[in-house]
């Protein structure tokens, strides 16, 4: 029997979570600051870190200045939804660490919130995870989704 668990991440912005349901997640980078590549790297390592224990990532990309992850939050052994804040709190606080020590520079790299709403149906679902695979295409960095490196699609 899966347990409900009380939603407590809460800053300025309403923030819905739902047990066992596919969420959509989109954070930015503190002042719109463009992440080098190396730090890109370091952030598509630990969107993926959790993945299979505490969220079954279905997809992710790293852009220049914000993420999105489309995620389905999984259970503790107490059979608790795991809370965005120790999915999505643990990612940022992890990969500020691990971009400023290899930067060699301190201070912010996210803005404190970010944005989220629950998937509700599978059109919805096949659209996001479009919307999310299709972003490097629309900023111009690469002409088709398989060639940005930042991107990570689930695809079993």
């Amino acid at each position: 029997m899966m347990k409900v668990r009380k939603y407590d991440y809460r800053r300025n912005l309403p923030h819905i979570e739902r047990s066992g349901r596919v969420h959509f997640i989109t954070f930015g980078t503190y002042l719109r600051w463009e992440l080098p590549p190396l730090a890109r790297d370091l952030v598509l390592k630990h969107c993926l870190h959790d993945n299979g224990k505490r969220m079954q990532l279905h997809i992710a990309v790293v852009m220049p200045d914000h993420v999105h992850m489309i995620f389905t939050p999984l259970e503790t052994a107490n059979h608790e939804t795991f809370s965005f804040e120790e999915i999505v709190g643990a990612i940022k606080g992890a990969s500020a660490h691990s971009v400023n020590k290899a930067l060699n520079r301190s201070g912010p790299v996210w803005q404190d919130e970010s944005f989220d709403h629950v998937v509700r149906h599978a059109e919805s679902m096949e659209a996001k995870v479009r919307y999310v695979r299709e972003n490097p295409v629309r900023k111009g960095l690469v002409s088709k989704p398989e060639d940005y490196k930042w991107l990570f699609e689930d695809k079993g």
